[in-house]
C-alpha cells in the first residue's frame, strides 16, 4: 500500500531569493514546511555562497521543473585576483597567493574577451555533477580527484561593470549563459589567463528562465506571513506552472480534443507548429500540460496537469 503523501496539495512555482550560506536543498526544505506542502523541488541548486533567484515548483508544476532546469541564467558576481582556492570561492582553502596590484583594468577588459561566446569549462571538483553516481564534491570531500571532460557551454554577455586595484583586486562583473555554465569556473580561468590566480567572493543570480529577482520573495517574508497565519497571501505568491514553459509555441484545443489527449492519445490540431514541443491549452484558456508534434502532424501529450 502506497504511504500518503504528508501536506497540503500546493500547486505552483515560488521564486525564492535564496539566503547565502544555504543549500538549495536545505532552502526547499524550509519553504516546504512553511507551506506545509505535499510535494516540492527545486530547478538546480545555487551554492551555498550564493544567494539570488531559484524557483521552487510545488505539486503539479514539478512536473516541469526540467524546464527551468534546461533555462539560460544570468549573475552578478564579484572575483578576487591574487587568491585562489580548492573550490574557486570564499569557502575554499587557499591553495595560492599573487600580489595582483600590477594588474589593471585594461588588462582585465582584455582577458574577458575569450570568455564571451561559445567556451570550454573543465568542471569543478566541487561541482555537483554526477560521476558513476557520485556528485564531484563529495569526492572531493573524501580528497579524491577524478578526470573530468570539458563541457561546451555558452555566455551570452559578460560585462565588468567595477574594478577595485589593489594587492588583492576585486572584479565586479554582470553575465548572462547557458545552463551549465560555472561562473566560479570563469573567475579560475580569469586568474589564470592573468598570472595571479582569483576566486569568487559574491555570487547572486539575477535571473532564471523567464524569473527575475524582481519576481523574488525573501525567506523572512514568507516566515512573517507564515507567524502572522496569512496562508492564503502565501499562496497568493505562487505563479502558475505554464510559466515555466512559456517559451514553447502555444496550441489550443477544443474541449473535445482536450477530453482525448487527456486520456493520453494524440490529437491533430490545425494550424500547429511542425515540430518540437509546444504548450497545451483549452481554448478556455486552461493550461493541460506540454506535448510534442509528432511525424504526422499530431499533437502527443509529454507531461499533463492533474486536476485536483
Amino acid at each position: 500500500m502506497a504511504r500518503r503523501r504528508r501536506g497540503r496539495p500546493v500547486d505552483g512555482i515560488l521564486v525564492l531569493d535564496k539566503p547565502g550560506g544555504e543549500s538549495s536543498n536545505r532552502s526547499l526544505q524550509q519553504v516546504k514546511r512553511l507551506y506545509f506542502a505535499a510535494k516540492a523541488g527545486h530547478t538546480g541548486s545555487l551554492d551555498p555562497l550564493a544567494t539570488g533567484v531559484l524557483p521552487l515548483c510545488f505539486g503539479e508544476a514539478t512536473k516541469f521543473s526540467q524546464y527551468l532546469l534546461d533555462a539560460d541564467k544570468a549573475y552578478r558576481s564579484t572575483f578576487v585576483l591574487g587568491v585562489a582556492t580548492a573550490t574557486g570561492d570564499a569557502e575554499g582553502e587557499i591553495l595560492s597567493e599573487a600580489d595582483a596590484s600590477a594588474i589593471d583594468e585594461a588588462r582585465v577588459r582584455a582577458a574577458l574577451e575569450s570568455f564571451r561566446g561559445e567556451i570550454e569549462q573543465v568542471p569543478s571538483m566541487y561541482s555537483a555533477i554526477k560521476q558513476d553516481g557520485q556528485p564531484l564534491y563529495k569526492l572531493a570531500r573524501e580528497g579524491r580527484e577524478v578526470e573530468r571532460k570539458a563541457r561546451r557551454v555558452t555566455v551570452h554577455s559578460l560585462e565588468l561593470t567595477a574594478f577595485r586595484p589593489g594587492e588583492r583586486a576585486e572584479v565586479d562583473i554582470e553575465l548572462a549563459c547557458s545552463k551549465g555554465t560555472y561562473v566560479r569556473s570563469i573567475a579560475e580561468d580569469l586568474g589564470a589567463a592573468l598570472g595571479c590566480g582569483a576566486h569568487v567572493s559574491a555570487l547572486r543570480r539575477t535571473k532564471a528562465g523567464p524569473f527575475t529577482l524582481a519576481d523574488s520573495v525573501s525567506m523572512e517574508t514568507l516566515e512573517s506571513l507564515k507567524q502572522n497565519d496569512q496562508l492564503a497571501e502565501m499562496d497568493r505568491l505562487l505563479m502558475p506552472a505554464d510559466i515555466a514553459v512559456e517559451g514553447m509555441p502555444l496550441v489550443r484545443l477544443t474541449e473535445s480534443a482536450g477530453f482525448y489527449i487527456r486520456q493520453g492519445q494524440p490529437v491533430l490540431v490545425p494550424n500547429a507548429p511542425c515540430n518540437g514541443m509546444v504548450r497545451v491549452a483549452l481554448e478556455s484558456g486552461e493550461f493541460l500540460g506540454v506535448g510534442e508534434i509528432l511525424d504526422d502532424g499530431r499533437v502527443a501529450p509529454r507531461r499533463l496537469i492533474v486536476s485536483r
